[in-house]
């Protein structure tokens, strides 16, 4: 199928029926795959990004069952989950996920993580203007929450770069080797001056997607579910 240039009318896709495939000319982000559960589990069992989160997957066959639940959650509309596949390759090696925190994603959670081989590479903040676009022109987001422990140094200066504005911190939010660990709140709001200059010119492609109609009522929202991997992640 071919390319669809990403304009104003970015809502009429049914993301709910199957995401699309967001590109630019740095990354591909795509829906995950059962194959992708392997190499990701790998990324996040590393110690550079493990002592980021709260327990991830213990096998890869968990990781498969990951999967098969954001495929789920995504069909109901309670959950955004992409793979970040640089360009000129083929894997996935991070990805990015938006968790709905109010009825009809007005407002979200992201998370995130990325292989430490693509630290400082840029891959981080171009899949990040693809995937916060989408947010707010496809999802309408009206505000976007992350959060990251205060001594996670580059994961809070990507948040930075990004757009987003550290609100407050959030005393004892975290948990690492027994101990307490405070989190920054960091914040994106939707039409606010400055806080989504750093993607404002971000440009790609919507691919593999339907162009169909978004009911006008959103889904039943859901109980709030925490799962494994929604929590601090590092990235650059």
């Amino acid at each position: 199928m071919a390319a669809l240039e990403i304009t104003d009318d970015r809502s009429e896709f049914d993301w709910r029926a199957g995401l699309p495939r967001l590109a630019n000319d740095r990354v591909l982000l795509r829906p995950l795959r059962r194959s992708d559960a392997p190499g990701l589990y790998r990324v996040v069992r590393s110690s550079e990004v493990a002592r980021q989160m709260w327990p991830p997957p213990n096998s890869v066959q968990a990781f498969e069952r990951f999967i098969e639940w954001t495929l789920t959650e995504g069909a109901a509309g309670r959950y955004i989950c992409f793979g970040i596949v640089p360009r000129g390759q083929t894997k996935a090696v991070g990805m990015f996920e938006l968790r709905q925190l109010q009825p009809r994603f007005f407002r979200a959670e992201l998370g995130f993580f990325l292989a430490s081989s693509w630290w400082g590479t840029g891959v981080f903040s171009s899949a990040a203007g693809l995937l916060l676009n989408f947010a707010t022109d496809v999802l309408r987001v009206h505000r976007i929450e992350a959060r990251t422990s205060i001594d996670n140094a580059r994961g809070n200066a990507a948040l930075r770069k990004i757009g987003a504005k550290k609100e407050g911190i959030l005393r004892g939010a975290f948990m690492r080797d027994g101990q307490y660990i405070d989190q920054n709140l960091w914040g994106f709001l939707a039409g606010c001056d400055g806080c989504t200059d750093a993607i404002a010119g971000s440009s790609g492609a919507i691919r593999g997607a339907e162009r169909l109609k978004v009911p006008a009522k959103g889904p039943r929202p859901s109980r709030a579910m925490r799962h494994t991997l929604l929590a601090d992640r590092d990235a650059h």
